[in-house]
């Protein structure tokens, strides 16, 4: 018997979906990417963010565990029982409310007893303990916050730095496509003229040559090209697929006007580290102090061995607890909790050190690429010019093919570098910027 009409239908949908899902995730994926785009693509989708994401959830728990400690412990407990022990026996006579004359107290014989029993309890103080844990995970979470601001933050940098290293490898490439056709074109030339006798073999073979090793370097050019491609896609989470970015739709990034590394995530989470140390420190202490505890039961006692037994008891009370000698274990443990927030402390000198010379190295560099941009951009006018005339005296036969191969390298040359130092500067702004604590697009961090 076939399978009825929706069953069918439903087989079929199964079946397409995990295609029609992949498709349609494929399709928001945009067809060129902008630098802002990627950085927020990659905020969201990169392994590293989404893990520091699930580290915040797993501090907001130990938060919640924290918080447990304030609340009453309220328990339920059942239990059945059956003995001839003498004093369990007379026990449960007791507690059922059937005791008479008669019975035999060395042999009260068979009882049973069905008992349920609710008890709360609730620590009236413990010496601070419970609230240093809560101020401890409470700033542990907000280091956690703090971690994973840093992640996006360099995670935004690398995204920018890869996108740059694409388009200067773009730019590279043509340059190594532009050498390669140049020299071709030259060689063509120079074929014609040594064919009419007007030029030497010699120089023939080493344009052809200069056009292999053009080849050979436009093949490297286009490797690094698929290298960086790939890391593009490794930082935005994306395994496959073809990368087109557009740079002119890119945002601009501005130029850092604050010079204070003060605003850098990774030092307001050492902050929220060591404060969570010094609640630690309290809490270690806690131990030179007395716990006080309130607690209340209410039992209900069931019999079936002896008829009609049945009987409800309640308990209330203080408990007081103090601890005179542990085996100078508070004081061992306090120790330990000093000592970690002395590290912790030094641990924050060292990154302030740390992150001031990663701003003045960015400052630094960006001054550096700036000056690098003005020169290249010169190095290629010149060398356009120079390329052009030395084509044309070459094709009249007044130029040699090693001077004309000079030039043709200069040329390439100065592309590349030209390439080099526009894609440095903007890397270096994005560096800059990640450095004193400021997104790369301004993008929220939630």
């Amino acid at each position: 018997m076939p399978p009825p009409r929706q069953a069918l239908a439903f087989f079929f949908f199964a079946l397409l979906l995990p295609q029609t899902l992949a498709a349609v995730e494929k399709e928001t994926l945009p067809s060129r990417w902008t630098a802002q785009e990627a950085v927020q693509f990659a905020l969201q989708h990169n392994p590293d963010a989404r893990a520091a994401l699930e580290r915040i959830h797993a501090a907001d728990a130990d938060i919640r565990s924290a918080k447990a400690a304030f609340y009453p412990q309220l328990g339920l407990s059942t239990e059945y029982s059956r003995t001839n022990n003498p004093m369990y026996s007379f026990g449960n006579i007791l507690n059922q409310g059937t005791f008479s004359n008669t019975i035999d107290f060395n042999n009260p014989g068979i009882t049973d007893a069905l008992q349920t029993k609710a008890t709360l309890q609730y620590r009236l103080y413990n010496g601070g303990h419970d609230l240093a844990a809560l101020n401890a995970a409470d700033q542990r979470s907000q280091a956690t916050q703090y971690e994973q601001a840093a992640i996006r933050s360099w995670l935004g940098f690398e995204v920018v730095h890869v996108f740059y290293t694409i388009i200067q490898a773009e730019d590279t490439v043509r340059a190594r496509k532009g050498a390669v056709e140049a020299i071709s074109a030259s060689l063509a030339v120079a074929k014609t003229r040594f064919q009419e006798g007007s030029l030497l073999k010699e120089d023939m073979l080493n344009l052809e040559v200069q056009q292999a090793k053009a080849e050979e370097q436009l093949i490297q050019a286009q490797h690094g090209l698929n290298l960086a491609q790939q890391g593009f896609l490794h930082l935005l989470g994306i395994t496959g697929g073809e990368v087109k970015l557009d740079a002119t739709a890119s945002q601009v990034q501005d130029t850092p006007v604050e010079h204070d590394i003060r605003n850098r995530p990774e030092l307001a989470g050492m902050a929220a580290a060591i404060k969570a140390q010094e609640a630690l420190v309290r809490q270690a202490r806690s131990g030179n102090y007395p716990t006080a505890d309130a607690f209340g039961s209410y039992q209900v006692d069931k019999g079936m061995a002896l008829e009609d037994g049945s009987g409800n008891s309640w308990t209330a009370g203080l408990r007081l607890n103090y601890t005179l000698f542990n085996g100078q274990q508070t004081a061992a443990a306090t120790d330990r909790a000093k000592a970690q927030l002395a590290e912790a402390k030094e641990q924050q000198r060292k990154m302030e050190l740390t992150l001031d010379l990663e701003f003045e190295q960015a400052t630094l560099a960006l001054h550096q690429e700036e000056e690098r941009l003005k020169v290249t951009l010169k190095m290629v006018e010149s060398a356009i010019e120079s390329a052009r005339l030395a084509r044309i005296r070459f094709k009249e036969g007044v130029l040699l093919s090693s001077e004309l191969i000079n030039t043709e390298n200069r040329l390439t040359d100065a592309q590349v570098s030209h390439a080099f130092a526009s894609a440095a500067r903007k890397i270096a702004i994005a560096d800059l910027r990640r450095t004193v604590g400021l997104a790369q697009f301004n993008q929220g961090v939630k």
